[in-house]
């Protein structure tokens, strides 16, 4: 009886804990989002600096994923299938992002492509420009969620071991027929499952890309930097609208995620 009570107790703590932090602030954000009608609504979300801002969050997040998964394919394979010196190092690496905040990685950026950082010369010199432009944009994305495409593969593939692929390779497969008809089958669903975290860290950083960017409205916007612009100019229903869209996307990402959470649990079992 008394182990009952305990565990209702522990649920009904977690449940009021998740209606608090998370439940509230999402149906909040809907509520002021629609608080002044459809048409308001509407407005905020297709002016034509809404859809730019969506339009760069997208591309940004499109090259991410393309970059980051690439990464993390080639960093878990190296990672679990070799054997080198530097292999914990390179482990690390890894998770830097992990420790640093993103703002101080945006500066990062700026001290190296900014007008005084040492790469600017020859950045201008063929008039290239990554800080307060669109590149910038792109490289603050990639580095705040690279390690999560790697982070769910390097797990699996250690788990799955090498014996499969060695006699795939003693048999004369190529290593391209390794991955795809060895290798590919086991991590499938955790591949998935991080580019799904890295698709939703993407479309929802702030930090760097704030530093970045210079907040060029219509230009270097993304849609996080664009609600706190309406949020500072006071335009609340303008802001929970377009925060609005940030959050469906939100949610769509949080059912893809348990879908898939639930075809690596069934294949691990």
């Amino acid at each position: 009886m008394q182990a009952k009570t305990v565990e209702r107790t522990l649920i009904a703590i977690g449940v009021a804990f998740i209606a608090l932090m998370l439940i509230l602030p999402l149906v909040t954000i809907l509520v002021y989002a629609l608080r002044q009608g459809w048409e308001p609504f509407m407005d905020a979300i297709t002016n034509d600096y809404a859809i730019k801002a969506l339009n760069l969050t997208l591309l940004a997040t499109a090259i991410t994923l393309i970059v980051n998964t690439g990464f993390g394919l080639f960093a878990a394979w190296t990672i679990t299938k070799f054997r080198f010196r530097g292999k914990q190092v390179l482990t690390t690496l890894i998770d830097i992002p992990f420790s640093i905040s993103p703002i101080i990685a945006g500066l990062v950026f700026i001290m190296v492509f900014g007008r005084i950082g040492w790469a600017y010369p020859f950045l201008d010199a063929w008039d290239i420009k990554i800080v307060f432009a669109v590149p910038g944009i792109v490289l603050a994305t990639i580095f705040v969620t690279f390690p999560f495409v790697s982070r769910e593969l390097i797990p699996l593939m250690q788990a799955q071991g090498n014996e499969e692929e060695e006699a795939a390779a003693l048999m004369g497969a190529r290593w391209f027929h390794i991955f795809r008809k060895v290798t590919f089958p086991h991590i499938k669903w955790g591949l998935m499952y991080g580019v799904i975290l890295c698709t939703a860290r993407a479309l929802g950083e702030f930090g760097a890309v704030s530093v970045v960017s210079g907040h060029l409205r219509g230009k270097t916007n993304t849609l996080p930097l664009h609600v706190e612009i309406l949020f500072n100019e006071f335009r609340l229903t303008a802001a929970f609208s377009v925060a609005s869209i940030l959050v469906i996307i939100a949610i769509v990402i949080l059912i893809l995620r348990n879908i898939v959470e639930y075809k690596l649990k069934q294949e691990e079992s």
